[in-house]
């Protein structure tokens, strides 16, 4: 599957189109976990594209925020980095792999957006059970899945965000928030971390986009 990922954001432009309105969906969840931030937030978002799930809502915020965008694309990581708030940091490279951001981890906030459409379901499976490896204690996951997703990778029968909140429920997650527009097509789920802090490890491989 080959995608025109330049073409695809400009449909982020688009009034009315689903990935506008799930925008929305994504930077209202981003807001509600920063307003109840009682503290210092470090932020991770991988497949960041050029950081308009984060970095409006950032700049919106008066929470102290640092953290990591990482994006494959140099013209997308460009135009984040062009607009990135101090104390982020965009990094163009493979968020496939956790060598890319581990170093910044365990995160607070970690976004998953874009990414489990792109996927297979093995490797959705493979990326929820190493983000506790990522995650503060507490720390919460802000995820997205498309549900007509053309040539869509997965082999589940039925919604595929459903496998998803199945996986994160097996892996010790709870549930924050689940948004289902099935008029526009998307998912957006905040799942949280009630284990301990955890250990990152660079060199884990957890998805290749298909």
């Amino acid at each position: 599957m080959s995608r025109d990922w330049h073409e695809w954001h400009r449909r982020y432009d688009e009034p009315g189109s689903g990935l506008s309105r799930r925008l929305v969906v994504v930077r209202g969840a981003l807001q509600g976990l920063l307003e109840a931030a009682t503290g210092p937030v470090r932020l991770v978002s991988i497949c960041a594209g050029d950081g308009r799930d984060t970095i409006p809502v950032l700049d919106a915020s008066d929470a102290i925020v640092t953290g990591v965008l990482v994006e494959l694309d140099p013209e997308l990581a460009e135009r984040a980095r062009a607009s990135a708030p101090a104390g982020i940091e965009v990094r163009t490279a493979d968020a496939g792999i956790t060598t890319s951001y581990a170093d910044v981890c365990p995160a607070d906030v970690f976004l998953a957006c874009g990414v489990f459409g792109n996927v297979t379901d093995a490797d959705i499976a493979r990326t929820v059970a190493a983000l506790p490896s990522l995650l503060t204690a507490g720390g919460q996951v802000v995820w997205t899945r498309g549900n007509n997703v053309p040539m869509d990778p997965t082999s589940h029968d039925g919604d595929p965000a459903e496998l998803v909140r199945g996986l994160f429920a097996q892996a010790g997650f709870e549930e924050v928030a689940f948004v289902a527009d099935d008029d526009a097509g998307f998912r957006v789920g905040v799942h949280r971390w009630p284990g301990p802090t955890g250990t990152p490890r660079a060199g884990v491989r957890m998805f290749d986009f298909v």
